[in-house]
């Protein structure tokens, strides 16, 4: 806590309530509540669950006013409060192939299996500002569409059927999880993406768009993305077997990645995963980006250097939690730190001050 400044825990108090203040700024204006937050800055509140760690719009949403719009700030609140829930078990891994498809859309091929859906997106907008919102007028309303019953098949799996693309290892192996326990590297691909997940949007962004200027050279066509909703099951032990507890809204994306092959893998397309909370093609393909470069060890390529091709670095400057931490950290008192700097630097300004005077007699002498 920052008590060190003057007038210790009564200047906190009188900084939370100046917080509190400009949080609600004038109060001529009606006040935000968290179901405005949450149905109409829907994206705001997707980035903070998924950085958070933690499928809950409405929390997301709270987190979002309470830290008046600073986003990390937000996703601090999040994770914090997650420590605090207890922990009854895992669910299963979620069958993307039957989400319920809100948007689906393939760079690759044209005539999709199973269509291709538009969907809720500013990819076909102009990026002028719409005037109409500010004067609060009535929203024209979308059309319905006709819902396609039955299971979405990845388009990628096309690819599969002729043996063009790399075969994804399944496995019984239960991950780490990052949540629970500490990143430690060398990490498995599981734990890596679980990292870039709960990564800085911003960052992981620079880093699949350097990946696309060369530093990597990780050519990617977009495979498909699609967001929808997906049924989560867990398995009750008291039962026997699985049921659904609800359902989430994902973004999933994978790349299609071109690879000469290697001593051990014949010439063939590679894949590159993103999987996210809510809403976020942004960061599900940049996510899948950068963990196509991170793949280099394993699919036997060449290191170039690349800031993308380095895990370490990747990793762990991707988190912006630990980022802000540390970075913040230096505006707390460091006193007692700048008071020994401050005698070094005058020890040794006096002892160069000292050896000047010294050099000048000798040249007098």
């Amino acid at each position: 806590m920052y008590v060190a400044v003057k007038g210790g825990e009564r200047a906190i108090d009188n900084a939370h309530a100046w917080l509190a203040e400009e949080r609600r700024g004038d109060r001529d204006v009606a006040e935000l509540s968290v179901a405005q937050i949450r149905e109409q800055l829907s994206l705001a509140v997707n980035r903070v669950m998924a950085e958070g760690s933690l499928y809950d719009p409405d929390l997301a949403a709270l987190a979002i006013k309470q830290a008046r719009g600073d986003m990390i700030e937000a996703i601090f609140l999040i994770r914090a409060y997650r420590t605090t829930l207890p922990r009854f078990g895992y669910s299963k891994p979620v069958e993307t192939a039957d989400m319920a498809c809100d948007r689906r859309i393939s760079a690759t091929f044209k005539d999709a299996p199973g269509g291709q859906v538009l969907g809720p997106t500013f990819d076909y907008t102009h990026r002028l500002l719409d005037f109409a919102l500010a004067a609060e007028g009535e929203v024209p309303e979308a059309a319905e569409a006709e819902a396609k019953p039955g299971p979405v098949p990845h388009i990628t799996e096309f690819l599969n059927k002729e043996g063009l693309i790399q075969t994804e290892d399944e496995s019984d192996e239960v991950p780490g999880d990052l949540t629970r326990e500490p990143l430690e590297l060398p990490a498995d691909r599981a734990l890596r993406l679980q990292s870039l997940t709960r990564g800085d949007e911003g960052f992981v962004l620079g880093m699949a768009y350097s990946t696309q200027r060369g530093y990597a050279r990780n050519h990617a066509f977009v495979g498909e993305l699609r967001i929808g909703r997906v049924a989560v099951e867990m398995d009750i032990p008291e039962l026997g077997f699985a049921i659904d507890i609800g359902e989430i809204e994902l973004t999933e994306c994978e790349t299609v990645n071109q690879f000469a092959g290697s001593k051990t893998e014949p010439p063939q397309f590679t894949r590159g995963y993103g999987l996210v909370f809510g809403q976020s093609e942004r960061k599900s393909i940049s996510m899948a980006l950068v963990d196509r470069a991170l793949r280099w060890k394993e699919l036997g390529e060449d290191n170039l250097g690349a800031p993308a091709q380095d895990e370490e670095f990747v990793l762990y400057h991707s988190d912006n939690i630990q980022a802000t931490g540390f970075l913040e950290h230096i505006k707390l008192p460091h006193y007692v730190d700048f008071q020994s700097e401050l005698e070094l630097i005058r020890k040794l300004r006096r002892e160069a001050m000292e050896a000047g005077e010294t050099v000048q007699q000798e040249a007098a002498e």
